[in-house]
């Protein structure tokens, strides 16, 4: 390569290297002025080409960073670069963000507004072309140092705070709130079957010995368990004698005086009861010594050594 102001060639010294191959050559330039190459491959050239300095512009980080605070506001400044045409890139961030900030200016005073001074910020720079001015195959700068700042003083680092992830407090509401809900519907489920398909109680549970003992013969099951007295038909009887409902029992003395009382037996007599009859006894006057026991709405009339079983 030969610049327009050197009288000879001479060859690159320090190769920019891309993925394993030479990419480009870095030059050091401090005007811009005509700059004539050639790359050839052995004693093959492969291209000659003399394209002004500009056109393959890297500009240089800057340098010495100065900042002003003022409330929520910071400007940074930095001495302007020879070439015209730059865009001044400032990026910053606190400890409480996880992606850069940038702001962008044509000089390099670019002033942020919106920051907490209480807040502990990390600041760097870099130098960029502007593509209508220099084309697509110029390089921005590498970018500064980078710069602690907090309350407008000067911080060799800032202090990572460990912020308790979002995502990890909504994941665990969202896992709480589905087993709620899962939980919520067996119960609804349970629910709805018992309903619509009740339960069957076991006898065997409900009724102890019902099988074991009496081989599902409940009558029998009654008689051993609930000592209930069994009922025999009378024999010669027309029809069974069956207890009546809620029947009161009222026993008073039979008097003399006492008018005719009509009787009513529940069941129809037999014929011993007709014969062991007195003849003497008018029909309708109980005898004397005796009882009268009303039952249902009937009146029965029963001596002294006599008991009546319900």
């Amino acid at each position: 390569h030969r610049r327009s102001s050197d009288a000879t060639r001479s060859r690159c010294s320090r190769y920019i290297v891309r993925r394993g191959r030479t990419a480009g050559c870095l030059l050091e330039a401090s005007k811009d002025e005509i700059l004539c190459f050639s790359i050839a491959n052995g004693a093959d050239v492969l291209l000659r080409k003399c394209e002004w300095l500009s056109a393959y512009l890297k500009p240089s980080s800057p340098k010495d960073l100065n900042f002003w605070w003022r409330r929520e506001a910071v400007t940074v400044t930095c001495s302007d670069l020879p070439y015209k045409r730059l865009l001044y890139e400032i990026q910053y961030k606190s400890v409480f963000d996880t992606e850069w900030q940038s702001k962008e200016g044509e000089t390099c005073n670019v002033t942020m507004e919106g920051l907490d001074s209480e807040k502990c910020y990390f600041f760097r720079a870099r130098v960029k072309t502007m593509e209508s001015s220099y084309g697509s195959d110029t390089y921005p700068s590498d970018w500064s140092e980078v710069t602690h700042q907090q309350r407008g003083e000067l911080r060799d680092s800032c202090p990572e705070k460990k912020l308790f992830p979002k995502f990890i407090l909504i994941c665990g509401l969202v896992a709480l709130l589905t087993v709620a809900l899962l939980l919520l519907s067996l119960w609804k489920v349970r629910r709805l079957q018992k309903f619509l398909m009740p339960s069957v109680p076991d006898p065997k549970l409900t009724f102890p010995g019902l099988f074991e003992y009496h081989q599902g013969n409940f009558q029998e099951w009654i008689k051993d368990t609930q000592n209930v007295a069994h009922v025999h038909k009378m024999e010669g009887a027309e029809q069974e004698c069956g207890p009546e409902d809620a029947l009161v029992v009222q026993v008073q003395k039979a008097e003399a005086e006492a008018p005719i009382m009509k009787t009513g037996p529940s069941c129809p007599p037999t014929e011993e009861e007709e014969a062991s009859g007195d003849p003497s006894q008018l029909p309708g006057q109980p005898p004397h010594g005796s009882e009268v026991v009303s039952l249902g709405g009937f009146t029965f009339v029963i001596s002294d050594n006599s008991y009546m079983l319900l």
